[in-house]
């Protein structure tokens, strides 16, 4: 392996490790299953960040719409 190849797999294992961090944080502040979403995180990137995110917005949206009805 060369070294180039070497610091390419550091800077991958680096981005799947800050990527899972956020994944479980971020999910454990807003009630999803953070040992889920930690774990995809670690799998890949950037697909289970992008599907966190749109999956966070539609249920923050779903949210304020169950609470604006509450108002009447």
């Amino acid at each position: 392996m060369s070294s180039l190849e070497i610091y390419a797999l550091i800077v991958c294992g680096l981005i799947l490790l800050t990527q899972s961090s956020y994944l479980f944080i971020d999910a454990r502040k807003n009630g999803f299953n953070q040992w889920i979403w930690g774990i995809l995180g670690l799998i890949q990137a950037p697909v289970p960040l992008i599907f966190y995110l749109i999956i966070k917005r539609i249920r923050k949206k779903e949210e304020d719409e169950l609470y604006d009805y509450r108002d009447y």
